[in-house]
Order: C-alpha cells, then structure tokens, then sequence
C-alpha cells in the first residue's frame, strides 16, 4: 500500500483504471464506460491495449473524447458527448446493445456511484431525495450482466459523509456486483471476507480505516 502528499484528480482516478483494464486483460477486453466520470477512462487508455469500448447507445470500439474539428454530432456515447471512433468501430440497435450487456459479453464495466457497501451492492440510480431527478438508465443491466463491476467515485461527499458504507441507504442498483472502488483517497477490492485497500493516495490505510471504522477490513 502506497500513499501520496494530495488526493487523487478525477483524471488521476481515470487513468488508473485504465493501467489496471489493460494489465489485468492482456488479451484485450470488452469495457463499457458509465456516463460521468467514467467516460474519462477512454482519454487514458494506452495505445495497443487492445481494449474495446462499448456504448449501450450502440457503439463498439469507441474512441477518446472528440475535441474541436474531430466533433461529430452524430457521433456520441451514452452521456451525449462527442467521442471518436477507432478502426473497426461498429454500430448496432439499442436493442442488441443491451443484449451484450445482459448476456455476459462485457468483460468490464465501470460506473459511478452515491454508495457502495462492504458487501458489493450499488446504489447509483437515485437519492430517493424528494428533489433528485431519477436516472438509472443502463446501470442495472451493466450491474447483473458484466463479469466485473468497477466504481468511480469519491470517497466522501461533499457533506464528508462516506460513500463506501457497511450498507446502502439509497435505493439499489444491484446486489453484491462490485468488485472493486476507485477513488480519490484510495482503491478498494470488496471480497467476500471484507474490503482490502489495495492503495491509498492522499492519505494513509490507517487513516482510511479509522475514518471508516464500521466497514469490516482485511
């Protein structure tokens, strides 16, 4: 375990799970990116990586994000925003993108969450606030239907209350689908026995746990 003088950046966040899709699928994988901070993985890919980016508006090997004449209007990913494509991307129906994600063909998914508790389950659809505006999209279907469920997100809320949590208080997404969290302050592998920090950036495990102190840790 390692840790660093500042959290980690959004970006900083990004690229590491980008270093870990490319080295734990050498062979290439099928990944589909959430709509958030997700999306920022496609921009930290390593060229050669072999990794192929799936839409569930209906897109393969997606590209990083488009940037000034490279935009295309017609050309977007699940968030609506302008993203490239690379040789042999391919189109389909928003039908038989969702039967690649409900049928087990994505190697990876990664999305963002409101919670995730010790236990692997997902809330990230909705607050249940009497304002927030509803939002699961593709979440469920990406949360029972990819061989692993990664999360980006921050460790804490803007009001500095965890959002790794013992259990969800919001209404869930799925049940016991997330292997691994990524965050500002560290990256966690949720297993059957408890959370391991696998790194701490910004701070300290120790400290981490202590912050955390009702989460059953390994």
């Amino acid at each position: 375990m390692s840790s660093s003088d500042q959290a980690r950046s959004k970006d900083e966040i990004a690229a590491t799970v980008a270093h870990d899709i490319a080295g734990e699928h050498p062979h290439g994988a099928y990944v589909n990116l959430g709509i958030g901070q997700p999306t920022l993985v496609a921009d930290h890919l390593p060229d050669g990586a072999g990794v192929v980016l799936h839409t569930e508006n209906g897109m393969l090997n997606m590209g990083p994000a488009a940037s000034e004449d490279e935009v295309d209007a017609d050309l977007i990913n699940a968030g609506k925003q302008p993203v490239t494509e690379l040789p042999g991307a391919a189109y389909f129906h928003q039908a038989d993108s969702f039967a690649m994600m409900r049928g087990g063909h994505l190697d990876v998914c990664v999305l963002g969450a409101f919670e995730v508790s010790a236990g692997g389950d997902l809330a990230n659809w909705h607050t249940a606030d009497a304002d927030a505006i509803p939002a699961v999209g593709g979440a469920m279907d990406l949360a029972i239907g990819a061989k692993q469920v990664w999360v980006m997100m921050s460790l804490f809320d803007k009001q500095g209350r965890p959002k790794l949590v013992p259990e969800c208080t919001h209404p869930l997404t799925g049940v016991g689908c997330v292997s691994r969290v990524y965050t500002d302050l560290g990256t966690f592998d949720i297993t059957p026995d408890g959370v391991r920090v696998r790194e701490a950036t910004g701070t300290t495990s120790e400290e981490i746990r202590k912050r955390l102190d009702e989460i059953a840790w390994l």
